[in-house]
């Protein structure tokens, strides 16, 4: 076998594993269910070069014990309130629960002022988008948004992102 021949079966074989990737997510896309979550604003220190919004899942969090902080600040990110939730979509909205069959992931369960509990992920989505991208600044009032995709197995897959402003959300074009 040549070295021109090995070149182009290690070529084919590089692309049938893409195609393969590619072809599972683009089947999760199509047949498993899709959820908006509100996204959190994280800096990431990640080593990749390119144009991504880095971003941690917000959603509500049902059934979970939580532990009320100890600490002078206030602050509750404890490994009390690290948890593993199981994920579904209602109504088109991602939910976190301390039980169900679904797949799911760790979070943070915090509680709001009113009393509510929501979950923040551990691990952060990353969306790429494209270097001309024009990102718009939020303005007051509304919210960044992730659309998501909840696989058989491990954490959600992003989709897009989009801005939620009145209740409404409105995908971004990039």
């Amino acid at each position: 076998m040549t070295g021109m021949t090995k070149g182009i079966v290690l070529g084919v074989i590089h692309v049938g594993m893409i195609l393969t990737v590619s072809g599972k997510l683009l089947y999760d896309r199509w047949t498993r269910p899709r959820a908006w979550a509100q996204a959190a604003t994280y800096d990431p220190d990640l080593p990749i070069r390119g144009r991504y919004l880095s971003q941690r899942l917000q959603y509500p969090a049902e059934g979970f014990p939580y532990k009320a902080p100890e600490n002078k600040n206030g602050s509750d990110w404890t490994w009390e309130n690290h948890q593993w939730a199981y994920l579904e979509s209602r109504d088109g909205k991602l939910v976190g629960k301390m039980v169900g069959p679904g797949p799911g992931q760790w979070v943070y369960v915090h509680r709001n002022p009113d009393g509510n509990f929501v979950a923040f992920s551990d691990e952060p989505v990353l969306l790429f988008i494209p270097d001309t991208a024009n990102v718009p600044s939020l303005k007051r009032g509304e919210e960044v948004w992730v659309e998501v995709t909840i696989p058989k197995k491990g954490p959600p897959r992003p989709i897009r992102a989009g801005i939620k402003k009145n209740g409404m959300i409105t995908p971004l074009e990039f």
